[in-house]
């Protein structure tokens, strides 16, 4: 039976995803002290590029059948498990902290673990959102995700350094707990629509067959995977300055806790102010452009935060704030495109492939922070990455007819070509 997605729906999902606010809340500011006390602990670049790599692994590996699962399961339960799984583990890690046990080891454990959980979490919620939004709210419904997104992690930093200034991150651990019961609300009261199953799905697929369903369904969707190919590079590329960010502010610019919260606070701000464009920009024309364009001026605020002299914060900021200001934009064009080309019933599988191919460059980028940064410098390196980026964001746009496709006007894929 066709699932009804109305004014109704849509507010259910508003409800659903003010609390997955919260959880993301609680996680940011776990995440905020835990890299901060890797950086005081052991102040090496290579051990912070370790820890992002241990994060980022178990997504890469598992996003793409986490996809699959999210067709096939109750994706309300599956996230109710991954949650509650992290907020388990959080519980664990605290009580190693109570008793003064923790070592960098199992800090490593604790992020592998829960980047498990949040490769199921992650293309579930994502999953979710067209089957409940009406299609043509889902720009506008997009940038309000971002923009809370933006709020809550601009929120984050600023809550996690202002706790390690009064209490240690033994207490702080248990705002992740608080966080994931208020989530665990709508979750519970909320009944989800029931997902299309077609005839095959209940006979059952191999992992593999649904796997390669997906990656049909975006090569059906004109441009979709060199932009996601083009992004995959641009990830791998500004992965050194989201890896370092602690290491650059406080041991090469001299700031502490509270600089290191402002500047991120100030990227988020940005973050934030790119959100609100969909609000008064109702309809993205040449989509293609801004696109490209956005991918370069991103990299120019990656020019300018590498190039800021010593100590000078407010250049820092600047280059920050350039980078949030654009991300949101780019964001909400390429998932409006996914959204109203790929069909309900594919969404999990393809929202999968296009996390684990915007996954591919982290670890690429998270090996290259952590070995270059000790021979050329963190500021060179952040450097010849940024004007990378600004070639390889230019080069495609003139030199291929990526730039003539037009979204607008361009149908469902399950119109266009029946998978």
């Amino acid at each position: 039976m066709q699932e009804t997605v109305d004014q109704k729906t849509l507010k259910n999902y508003m409800y659903f995803w003010f609390g997955q606010l919260f959880s993301l809340l609680g996680s940011l500011v776990v995440y905020f002290v835990i890299f901060v006390w890797i950086t005081d602990v052991t102040k090496s670049p290579l051990m912070l590029s370790l820890a992002s790599l241990i994060n980022l692994i178990p997504l890469l590996i598992l996003t793409p059948f986490a996809g699959v699962i999210s067709d096939r399961l109750n994706r309300k339960m599956i996230i109710i498990v991954v949650d509650s799984l992290q907020a388990f583990l959080t519980i664990i890690l605290t009580i190693f902290f109570i008793f003064d046990s923790a070592e960098i080891w199992l800090v490593f454990m604790f992020l592998g673990f829960r980047s498990i959980c949040q490769a199921f979490h992650q293309p579930t919620v994502m999953a979710i959102l067209p089957s409940m939004v009406p299609q043509n709210k889902l720009g506008r419904v997009n940038g309000i995700r971002y923009l809370f997104l933006g709020i809550i992690q601009f929120i984050g930093p600023a809550v996690g350094a202002t706790l390690l200034f009064f209490v240690e991150i033994k207490f702080i651990l248990w705002i992740d707990v608080i966080t994931f019961f208020i989530a665990l609300v709508p979750l519970l009261t909320l009944k989800l629509p029931p997902r299309q199953i077609s005839k095959s799905n209940v006979e059952g697929k191999s992992f593999v067959k649904d796997f390669k369903e997906g990656i049909m369904v975006m090569k059906n969707v004109p441009g979709l995977l060199t932009i996601m190919i083009i992004a995959m590079v641009l990830v791998m590329l500004t992965q050194p300055l989201m890896v370092l960010s602690t290491f650059f502010i406080k041991y090469i610019h001299g700031g502490d806790n509270f600089t290191l919260a402002i500047i991120q606070m100030i990227m988020q701000g940005g973050m934030i102010l790119g959100a609100l464009i969909p609000f008064f920009k109702k309809r993205w024309k040449n989509k293609m452009r801004i696109l490209f364009i956005g991918m370069v001026a991103i990299n120019i605020g990656y020019l300018v935060h590498a190039l800021a002299p010593i100590g000078f914060f407010p250049l820092i900021g600047a280059g920050a704030f350039i980078m949030g200001f654009i991300m949101p934009v780019i964001n909400i064009i390429v998932m409006t495109v996914v959204q109203t080309t790929v069909p309900h019933n594919k969404m999990g599988r393809v929202s999968s492939i296009l996390s684990t191919l915007m996954m591919i460059g982290s670890p690429l980028g998270a090996i290259l922070a952590g070995t270059l940064s000790g021979i050329i410098g963190v500021s060179f390196l952040y450097f010849l990455c940024a004007i990378l980026g600004i070639i390889i964001a230019t080069i495609p746009y003139f030199f291929t007819n990526i730039r003539h496709i037009d979204y607008d006007n361009m149908e469902k894929i399950e119109d266009i070509n029946r998978i």
